[in-house]
């Protein structure tokens, strides 16, 4: 019984312990309910997708713009911009390379206060043609993603038609949901296509909560949240912007949206008269649109004045290689960096075939005559020669163009000088903030690696116990942060004495090399309306142009000159009698070879006696002769001094040589006077006598063959044959050109002897 009683309490406390154990996990669970629910209180709630705070417009008492002032304007317009169906429609040129250039428009009026509305959808979109075949590595063998875009935004009269390119002139949405001002771009909404109504509100009305923003609608429905516009625009007229690439866009200013918004709001061509600036386009005073055609010199601050006049006369659209180029960088492309090009004719090679093909430039050539725009043309190299001149005022016969020159040659104005000194400390500055910002990004990280040192250190020595050295290590100094103050540059003498910047080359030395000598300035005769002089006067200009083309005359290669026929002829009988002299020798110096040279010479002479009926010589009977006494500008057969030897007989390899390079040397000043004939370079300069040798023979010349370091070492060891002129540094002819071949065998067999004194 009290076993079975013991049992009976074993099992009592038991069942007690399980229902304890039951009780304390659901507390357990109880509190950690509780803990749950404390946390989940504790979480930051999602916040509310705040309230639209845009109203309904109230009716406008104003008065309004007319109708058809708000469009687009084809004079702020990029030339591959092609509107159809009265402006509502924008299209683009998509042949060949452009298909990868963005094109950009401009509304004709800007906004200056008022909520206003405007609308685009995509109803067509071009794929292009295929990348196959692109190389460029910079364009990862396709062309700038994505393929189709469309931006909206605001620009300021007169800034980049190309929103988003970086520029401090614009704001915009564009199609893949990001907001962009110069180099910020950020994600703010989602994307949008084809076949959808994209609304861009505009909000300058100063007692709205979103003043100063724009947002941006999809069918009705807001996509992003009010941006503002950034500090830099406000105050300004702000003009609608369409930057667009591979669509076609439907535009719609009003009066009714084709989407209406939540709210009620005024489209653009109902905008307020006091609410809009409309953009003046100024008309040619006598109906004609001017193209110009700026001829200067390479090198000499030519495009800097391009510059300044386009900067100056904004109506004007620059038409060039170097214009292609950057169309193409701003449109997401990587700018080429090949070598051997220059200002004037930029790398235009993309890697793309459609780019590389040159059809943009192509396209442009038709294009623009058929624009009512004015043009400016500054092909540098193209506008100093006649013929290429005709041809490009040939483009534009339509009357309604008017063709000028401006001649920019001479001494520049004091205005340009100023404005040269202005970007040079531009430049300048430009520079020193670059080497500023480097050296704080290289300190910074030079910091923040010795403190990753220390910490390291501190860790490891508080393992090893050295707990209050670790904190001593830690508890450093703050070091004050540097001022930033500006930079200030200042030119040097040198600096300030430049009238003109270096730029790198204006024309490649290949391409000049060829063109120059047909420079010219131009002239009423050829077609132009007009022509005027920017710097000097047209007289000094004609007179700096004519010293200018002589200075290069005395520096600059003639790649594309040409052997005549006389100096064909005279090489050929020159290598032919070479190889005869140099046989005879080898006879001449072999006793059995030489014994028939004697035989035969004998007979010769027989023969020739009896032909004039005279006695034969005796066969015994021989000619003394002093080989080493005899006057050699006396000899009158060099192949034969009488005695059937030689006037070369003693000449070694060297002697040889420099017989060949007399001759050689000598015939190629002459040949060059003569093919060349140009009065005002009768020679050339040492530096270019390699290059005219090889030109001339088709072999390499080297001073090492002569064992000599300089040129004139050379003309010193021949001073017989040529010389170089102190002064213009040309090299000139000992010999008249009809000098025997003959005497340079006389000429080499002297300094031969001269050279054994000597010895």
């Amino acid at each position: 019984e009290e076993e079975e009683e013991k049992k009976d309490e074993e099992m009592t406390d038991a069942k007690d312990g399980e229902a304890a154990d039951a009780d304390a996990k659901a507390e357990e669970a109880e509190e950690g309910k509780e803990e749950e629910t404390k946390e989940e209180a504790a979480k930051p709630k999602e916040p509310e997708k705040p309230k639209e705070l845009e109203t309904d417009a109230a009716d406008e008492t104003r008065p309004k713009v007319t109708p058809g002032t708000v469009d687009f304007s084809s004079h702020d317009a990029t030339l591959n911009v092609m509107p159809t169906a009265n402006n509502r429609l924008l299209m683009a040129l998509t042949e060949g390379g452009f298909q990868y250039l963005l094109a950009g428009v401009r509304s004709t009026v800007g906004l200056k206060s008022g909520r206003y509305l405007f609308e685009a959808k995509i109803v067509e979109s071009h794929s292009g043609k295929s990348d196959q075949g692109a190389t460029g590595a910079g364009q990862n063998g396709q062309g700038p993603m994505p393929r189709q875009q469309v931006r909206l935004g605001l620009s300021t009269a007169g800034s980049s038609l190309f929103l988003a390119d970086g520029s401090s002139g614009s704001v915009s949405f564009d199609s893949e949901g990001y907001f962009v001002h110069e180099k910020s771009r950020k994600r703010v909404s989602q994307k949008f296509g084809r076949d959808v109504t994209v609304a861009l509100l505009i909000n300058l009305d100063e007692s709205s909560p979103n003043a100063n923003t724009i947002s941006l609608f999809r069918d009705g429905v807001r996509i992003c949240e009010p941006q503002a516009i950034p500090e830099k625009l406000k105050g300004k007229p702000l003009f609608p912007t369409i930057t667009y690439k591979n669509v076609t866009l439907q535009v719609n200013f009003g009066p009714a949206p084709m989407r209406p918004l939540p709210f009620k709001c005024h489209m653009l061509s109902e905008a307020a008269a006091a609410d809009v600036e409309v953009a003046v386009v100024p008309k040619p005073a006598d109906g004609k649109y001017e193209v110009l055609f700026p001829v200067g010199l390479p090198d000499v601050g030519y495009f800097d004045w391009v510059d300044q006049f386009v900067e100056r006369n904004p109506s004007f659209v620059e038409l060039s290689d170097r214009k292609i180029v950057e169309w193409a960088v701003k449109s997401g492309m990587w700018k080429p960096k090949g070598a051997g090009h220059s200002n004037d004719k930029p790398d235009m090679k993309f890697g793309l075939p459609q780019m590389d093909d040159m059809s943009v430039r192509r396209l442009l050539s038709h294009i623009a005559p058929t624009a009512r725009r004015n043009f400016i043309i500054p092909e540098l190299k193209a506008n100093l020669v006649a013929s290429e001149r005709a041809e490009a005022l040939a483009r534009f016969t339509s009357p309604e163009f008017k063709k000028t020159a401006t001649v920019i040659v001479g001494e520049p104005t004091a205005e340009y000088k100023a404005r040269v000194q202005e970007l040079l400390i531009a430049e300048k500055k430009r520079k020193a903030e670059a080497e500023k910002k480097k050296k704080s990004a290289d300190g910074d990280r030079k910091k923040l690696l010795e403190e990753k040192k220390k910490k390291a250190a501190a860790a490891k020595r508080k393992r090893e116990g050295g707990d209050e050295e670790a904190k001593e290590e830690e508890e450093e100094e703050k070091e004050e942060p540097a001022a930033d103050g500006e930079i200030v540059v200042e030119l040097t003498d040198e600096e300030k004495a430049l009238s003109f910047r270096k730029l790198g080359a204006d024309i490649t030395e290949n391409l000049l090399a060829k063109a120059y000598a047909f420079f010219s300035l131009p002239t009423t005769e050829e077609g132009f309306a007009s022509v005027s002089y920017a710097w000097s006067a047209e007289e000094a200009a004609g007179k700096t142009l004519k010293d200018w083309i002589f200075a290069k005359k005395l520096t600059q290669r003639v790649e594309d000159l040409k052997a005549g026929e006389s100096f064909k002829e005279a090489w050929t009988a020159w290598q032919k009698t070479l190889s005869e002299w140099r046989k005879l020798q080898q006879e001449w110096k072999d006793p059995s070879r030489r014994k028939a040279l004697l035989a035969k010479k004998a007979e010769a002479k027989k023969k020739e006696a009896e032909e004039k009926g005279d006695e034969a010589p005796k066969e015994d009977a021989k000619m003394e002769i002093d080989f080493e006494e005899l006057d050699v500008f006396a000899v009158e057969d060099v192949k034969d001094l009488g005695d059937g030897r030689p006037l070369f007989s003693d000449y070694v390899f060297e002697d040889w040589t420099l017989l060949s390079v007399r001759y050689e040397l000598h015939i190629l000043l002459h040949s060059f006077k003569k093919d060349l004939n140009d009065p005002d370079r009768p020679s050339f300069s040492e530096k270019d006598l390699a290059f005219y040798y090889n030109k001339y023979f088709k072999k390499q010349f080297g001073l090492k063959t002569f064992a000599v370091e300089k040129l004139a070492d050379l003309a010193d060891l021949i001073k017989d044959t040529f010389s170089i002129n102190e002064k213009t540094t040309f090299l000139e002819a000992a010999l008249t050109d009809d000098t025997p071949i003959t005497n340079f065998v006389k000429l080499t067999e002297d300094h031969r002897r001269e050279r054994q004194r000597r010895l």
